[in-house]
């Protein structure tokens, strides 16, 4: 099936150079495959009852409860689910960040930075309200909210983009990554347990890519130079 996608894309033109932001299977395939498989999970919400949405978004729920009884499963699934029905945001979002990312070091090495971030953020955020649960610091029922999406995957991609900036734009990007995630905090209710773990896994995810993943990238000769952002599209 790729190599019939990989036959007849190339065929298509877009005006204006549309083509250098549009996520590709040819260019991106990791980006462009993940965008389908989240709008594929994203019909099959819109086409079932309510209170079956809720209970499968509930089985792929990475929170302390799941993450307990099975990790592995729940960290994988709820990286493919969105927690609303809104997937055409997220087609934007992928072309801003994870695809250029992918376009410099790769589809696989950008697969490996955007779970590096689900999971490390997941674990760094949900563990201590596991532990929290057990020790009856918190109620059982703070370990069985829905927490599935791309979210933390995506700020540690933008993080590890950054390194690809002039320090100029490196200091408004990261000022302005920052502001997402303060805004997102506030909008989801603050006062509440599972905001707090949320706006902290965005921060953790962000820290990941910018810090952690800056001496890779720099050993594959991405050091920020010149104006604006570093990155070379991958001849297919």
């Amino acid at each position: 099936m790729l190599r019939q996608v990989r036959g007849w894309w190339p065929r298509l033109r877009f005006r204006g150079g549309l083509t250098r932001w549009v996520p590709l299977p040819t260019t991106t395939p990791f980006t462009f495959w993940y965008l389908l498989t989240l709008l594929a999970t994203t019909v099959v919400l819109r086409s079932v009852t309510a209170p079956v949405a809720r209970r499968l978004l509930a089985a792929a729920s990475t929170d302390a409860h799941n993450l307990q009884r099975h990790p592995l499963l729940s960290l994988v699934a709820s990286a493919l689910w969105l927690g609303d029905t809104h997937w055409l945001p997220y087609v934007l979002i992928f072309a801003v960040a994870i695809a250029p990312l992918e376009r410099r070091i790769g589809a696989g090495w950008t697969a490996v930075v955007f779970a590096s971030g689900h999971v490390v953020a997941t674990l760094v955020t949900e563990l201590p309200v596991l532990w929290a649960i057990t020790a009856h610091v918190l109620p059982g029922a703070a370990g069985r909210w829905v927490d599935v999406g791309v979210s933390y995957g995506f700020f540690c991609t933008a993080g590890a983009l950054t390194n690809g900036l002039s320090r100029q734009a490196h200091s408004w990007t990261i000022a302005g990554l920052y502001a997402v995630i303060t805004a997102l905090y506030l909008v989801s209710g603050p006062a509440e347990l599972s905001s707090a773990v949320t706006f902290a896994g965005h921060l953790v995810a962000t820290h990941v890519g910018m810090l952690c993943w800056r001496p890779w990238l720099r050993r594959r000769g991405w050091p920020p130079s010149g104006p604006g952002v570093v990155v070379a599209a991958r001849q297919p």
